[in-house]
């Protein structure tokens, strides 16, 4: 089902998936193997312009919808759940700018980032504050025209390899969440250090880094909105950004469910193939039916974001939970299915199930999504 996407909007999938085939999915299995970011996938993006999805075309991008955005990640996530978080992260990244920023920071900032020339990071958790994000420890004091940053982030997604990085921290420690701050570091005048990169289950090829900030100087110019308005900004960001990890949750799934029903089809038993059997047929009537209420729940989320509508922090919670239990649960029934062979990696369906857990972890557990959804039910 197409739900109401433009024309520009099914070009543009339809320009995705055709390079995500050609492209991506030959690279998959050995960008997992290798645990190796793509960066020739990073490049691809920027030259056929997937980069520049999440901006307006006033800041240099194609886009700026979340739908669009949605469509991208979901696309590129059925083949390869590391490359879509190049797309991913890219809005992460630079949503704090694109909703917070002056007219003037996003003239500044966003086109090296919708053109490609730059990769975006998102630093908000750290070692003691993942879940409560409000205990963060970085701290930011400023002196005249300048702030200097000092702490450490952790679990930062692409957080070695980006030009452009929007970080949390403290400017009063004493006013807790409403003394968060946010400002955009530019690595040529505000250098970080990645001093860890971790081993992970799976999207083994994108760089999941601890980040190091000593003595970081950052220009006044570069703090996005006043001082105290970023734990606000955070989750305003992540109400924005959770679509998005729903859209790749759906892509998993759905690579992983495309593959199984092929596979059924072709792999024979008792002298007929699996598919014939009603065990299995019904493993998939199940499975297809969780893939099409994600859908519907993550477009929903996503045109919400873009008609900045009403309840949009309810409805992106539940986009992100639904999509990433259903991806989890069906990726591991896809394991399944293909018995013995789902299980080893010659067959891509236990990279998808290793892939899909982290969609149940980041950018909020789903623990959290739980406390958001009844939160907004009880207010």
């Amino acid at each position: 089902m197409d739900f109401d996407f433009s024309e520009d909007q099914v070009a543009i999938r339809d320009t995705i998936r055709e390079l995500v085939q050609d492209r991506v999915a030959p690279r998959a299995a050995e960008i997992d193997e290798k645990a190796e970011y793509p960066k020739d996938i990073e490049r691809l993006f920027a030259e056929n312009g997937i980069l520049g999805i999440p901006f307006p075309e006033e800041y240099g991008g194609i886009s700026g919808s979340s739908v669009t955005i949605c469509m991208g990640i979901e696309e590129i996530a059925k083949a390869c759940a590391t490359s879509s978080l190049i797309l991913a992260v890219q809005a992460l990244g630079s949503y704090p700018i694109l909703v917070a920023g002056s007219e003037e920071q996003k003239k500044r900032l966003c086109p090296p980032l919708a053109s490609g020339e730059r990769v975006a990071a998102y630093a908000l958790s750290e070692t003691g504050s993942g879940s409560d994000a409000a205990a963060m420890k970085t701290r930011a004091k400023r002196h005249g025209n300048e702030y200097v940053l000092n702490g450490t982030k952790q679990f930062i997604t692409g957080g070695s390899i980006a030009g452009t990085l929007v970080v949390f921290a403290q400017t009063d420690p004493e006013a807790n969440h409403k003394g968060i701050s946010a400002f955009v570091l530019e690595r040529e005048t505000s250098p970080w250090q990645a001093s860890k990169l971790e081993h992970k289950l799976g999207i083994r090829g994108s760089p999941t880094a601890q980040l190091v900030f000593e003595d970081v100087k950052v220009p006044v110019a570069n703090r996005l909105g006043e001082e105290g308005e970023g734990f606000k900004l955070a989750l305003a960001v992540l109400d924005r950004s959770r679509p998005g990890i729903g859209a790749q949750a759906l892509g998993i799934a759905e690579g992983a469910f495309e593959y199984a029903l092929n596979y059924a089809r072709e792999r024979k038993q008792f002298d007929q193939p699996i598919s014939s059997f009603q065990g299995i047929q019904f493993m998939f009537a199940d499975m297809a039916t969780q893939i099409e209420a994600a859908r519907h729940l993550v477009y929903l989320a996503a045109t919400k974001v873009d008609a900045k509508a009403a309840g949009l922090t309810k409805t992106a919670a539940m986009a992100k939970l639904f999509a990433s239990d259903m991806a989890m649960k069906v990726t591991t029934d896809c394991v399944q299915i293909l018995g013995g062979y789902g299980y080893i990696s010659d067959y891509p369906v236990e990279r998808m199930m290793r892939d899909a857990k982290i969609t149940q972890i980041y950018e909020g557990t789903n623990q959290i999504q739980r406390v958001v959804i009844a939160r907004a039910l009880l207010k």
